[in-house]
């Protein structure tokens, strides 16, 4: 038996955490502290090493190197007692087809000795009206719902989400949040990875950025949204050569860079900087043959972290 966990302990640390497999390093000395009752976003393109970290901490792989503590607790000595507070929802669950709604939320509820009761679960995912549908017959959103309430059979204090509402239609999206919004205020804890900045943004309290194995960033999303040094981002593509140092000058800018042709300016007042903008196009001799403007994301901050959008692959 494993030292009794302080009931004040974060929910996940990991400490120089290091996976390789053969000479590809997918882990690289990772450091990351999730607290209690957060949801905690991690992004990353494929192949940036979420899902190998993902899978450490839900005890599926062992690391090359480093510690992971859940909720104080070690795998190496405390496997029995982690298990059962943990709920994680795949990407893709696939359950039996021909079991009911109902069946197989019975069959999940079984495998532990404490948890909701089915009712409880129906309601928690708005899928008692589905009770007696074959899995087979659920549309994605509802299949999503019903994966997330297998999860969360055993009342777990984590939940691991892994891309909840990968092509889900807009209103199932919102559904799945809400069920996020609920376990998060009665105290859980959720690691959630997703392709959807807006979804982020909406359900994160603190989020890292992830590439090449290591973190890049992280904090809330308005403190990474605040490292672009602008609130707006402009986006045009000119007929003339634009440098660097003659846009930095521009008045309110404060980053400049160049995706596949397309400029992006961080700026902080669009009304000082759009005027200059055509002003220096003009003085040029060009025109602009594309303009597009936006309050700044996370999503431009990923692209400035990686040089790729996150929906890139």
């Amino acid at each position: 038996m494993g030292e009794i966990p302080e009931p004040t302990a974060p929910a996940i640390v990991c400490r120089g955490l290091h996976k390789r497999y053969g000479a590809l390093v997918a882990v690289k000395s990772l450091d990351l502290e999730i607290r209690r009752g957060e949801c905690f976003g991690l992004l990353g393109p494929n192949g940036a090493g979420k899902t190998t970290t993902i899978e450490i901490l839900e005890g599926l792989k062992a690391p090359n190197g480093g510690e992971v503590e859940i909720l104080g607790m070690r795998w190496d000595r405390d496997a029995r007692r982690i298990r059962p507070r943990l709920g994680i929802q795949l990407q893709e669950t696939r359950l039996t087809e021909k079991q009911t709604v109902e069946e197989a939320l019975r069959l999940f509820r079984s495998f532990y000795p404490a948890g909701p009761t089915v009712e409880e679960l129906l309601d928690r995912v708005q899928l008692r009206e589905k009770r007696r549908a074959y899995v087979r017959d659920l549309s994605g959103g509802q299949k999503q719902r019903l994966s997330v309430a297998c999860a969360l059979a055993g009342a777990p204090d984590i939940l691991f989400l892994d891309e909840p509402t990968t092509g889900l239609d807009p209103q199932s999206r919102r559904a799945l949040w809400e069920i996020c919004q609920d376990f998060l205020a009665g105290g859980g804890t959720i690691l959630l990875t997703t392709h959807f900045m807006d979804e982020a943004e909406k359900l994160s309290d603190r989020v890292a950025i992830m590439d090449h194995g290591e973190i890049l960033v992280q904090g809330t999303p308005a403190e990474l949204i605040g490292t672009l040094g602008g609130s707006h981002v402009i986006e045009f593509e000119p007929t003339v050569a634009l440098e660097t140092p003659a846009l930095e000058a521009l008045p309110g800018v404060r980053t400049h860079r160049i995706r596949n042709g397309t400029h992006l300016l961080a700026v902080e007042d669009l009304h000082r900087t759009l005027p200059a903008l055509f002003q220096l196009v003009d003085g040029k001799g060009g025109e602009l043959s594309a303009l597009h403007t936006h309050r700044a994301t996370l999503d431009d901050v990923f692209l400035a972290r990686t040089g790729r959008q996150l929906r890139d692959d």
